[in-house]
């Protein structure tokens, strides 16, 4: 007689197991994204042990997700706790969209902790986590140009600071 086994296939969702897991490996980045965002340490481990609690309890999402998705969680938690909102220097009503932004990627932790709060909000979550001028606006609740404008001055203002640091003034 021939035996028929149900193989159970794992699920394709990510467990609360997996972002304990994630959490914990990623500990370091993820203390470092929410640091960069709240530019306060209580805030900071305050937006991760909620990014935890959110991506466990939350929606389920695709396990090849579940590291974005939990940094994506830091985010929001972020964004909710300090408000961060455009100020008259992030309308791009002066914008020309053809204009070059200055070539700074990565920038120290002082320059970044420095960017007003929309500003630095920006510059993290397009600069340093890559997320789409869309996504940013999505996320901050406000228009693209205020994005895109946002960006565009912490970066002249990341570059300013690093061109000051290296003539010694």
């Amino acid at each position: 007689m021939l035996e028929t086994r149900q193989h159970e296939s794992p699920t394709p969702y990510a467990s609360s197991g997996d972002f304990h897991q994630i959490f914990y490996e990623d500990t370091d980045s993820l203390y470092r994204l929410s640091y960069l965002l709240t530019a306060d340490h209580e805030k900071a481990q305050q937006c991760v042990v909620s990014g935890l609690e959110d991506s466990v309890k939350g929606n389920p999402v695709f396990k090849e997700w579940a590291r974005s998705w939990a940094r994506r969680a830091i985010i929001q938690k972020a964004v909710r706790m300090i408000n961060p909102r455009p100020t008259e220097e992030d309308d791009a009503s002066g914008f020309n969209s053809g204009s070059k932004t200055p070539a700074v990627e990565q920038a120290d932790t002082s320059a970044i902790l420095e960017l007003e709060p929309f500003e630095r909000f920006v510059y993290v979550m397009s600069i340093l986590e890559h997320y789409s001028d869309h996504d940013c606006s999505v996320l901050l609740g406000c228009a693209r140009r205020n994005v895109i404008a946002a960006r565009i001055h912490a970066l002249q203002q990341i570059e300013m600071g690093s061109t000051l640091a290296l003539s010694g003034k």
